[in-house]
């Protein structure tokens, strides 16, 4: 991404792709993240304790995974674009140490709320999902976010 490019609502088309976005889980990475996000059950940096739950190996965390959606989003929507809102984020398979997640996405709706102010009122609504190598891990969800006009 490049954070000086900025984009606008009027260049936008529903259907329009999102840019895929990979994202590699190491071990380093899932350890770095339960850390950072203080979530310390096992079953994020421990693959013996994960394999004991019914795992297949340490898996990611909520909060890593909703990171990433933010992360795509914020690099489609640029240094201007507001994110409004999150939903239908749904985990629908463990993404493991040696998996690549990677965020897709494309502008499903394009409108505008005239009840915000006028910075705000240029909406998108960004349908998402990751994969991983064993299909969609999690999603389809909605992001909602406003873009300059």
């Amino acid at each position: 991404m490049n954070w000086q490019e900025q984009r606008h609502w009027n260049e936008i088309n529903e259907g329009d792709p999102l840019n895929p976005v990979p994202f590699p889980l190491t071990v380093y990475r899932l350890v770095m993240a339960a850390g950072a996000n203080r979530d310390f059950n096992a079953i994020h940096h421990n693959t013996e304790h994960a394999q004991s739950t019914g795992a297949p190996e340490m898996y990611a965390n909520v909060m890593l995974l909703q990171g990433m959606w933010e992360r795509a989003i914020r690099e489609y929507i640029g240094t201007a674009g507001v994110l409004h809102a999150i939903r239908g984020f749904r985990m629908k398979s463990f993404n493991t140490a040696g998996d690549t997640v990677t965020v897709r996405g494309q502008v499903e709706r394009k409108w505008i709320d005239d009840s915000a102010d006028a910075a705000r009122r240029h909406r998108l609504d960004l349908r998402l999902w990751s994969e991983n190598r064993h299909g969609v891990s999690v999603g389809p969800g909605l992001a909602v976010v406003s873009l300059p006009p």
